[in-house]
């Protein structure tokens, strides 16, 4: 049961991260007209940050030094971001997809790999540790 509080906490704090990600997205595409892959790479940045804040305290509750944290979190998305970029590009150039759908396609992918990345890895030996966990 535990788990699936977790995955349920995951889900609902992913989504925040997705309207962020969508909204700085927009503004950025939008509004100031920047390049598309600058637009999605900044955006993606600010989701990340705020997701694994709100992970870290409150869905895996874990006491983990949080550079090091951080910095696993940073090796994730230094494989994963020039991947789903090149997929957004094959997505919305290749494919004739929209930008918005390309983008919610790759935050599918991201929702599920890192969440098992978290959870296994960044995370894994330092679940439940933290001052929330232990009340």
């Amino acid at each position: 049961m535990k788990e699936w509080i977790r995955v349920v906490k995951f889900t609902f704090f992913s989504i925040s991260a997705g309207l962020i990600e969508m909204g700085a997205f927009a503004l950025l595409n939008e509004v100031l007209a920047l390049p598309y892959w600058l637009s999605y790479l900044v955006a993606l940045v600010l989701s990340v940050l705020w997701n694994f804040t709100l992970n870290r305290k409150f869905t895996f509750k874990s006491a983990a030094n949080v550079p090091v944290a951080m910095l696993k979190v940073a090796a994730f998305y230094l494989v994963f971001t020039p991947l789903s970029t090149g997929l957004e590009h094959w997505y919305t150039m290749t494919l004739g997809w929209n930008e918005y759908l390309a983008t919610a396609a790759n935050m599918v992918l991201n929702f599920v790999t890192e969440f098992l990345y978290q959870r296994f890895f960044v995370f894994g030996n330092s679940i439940d540790t933290n001052e929330k966990a232990k009340k």
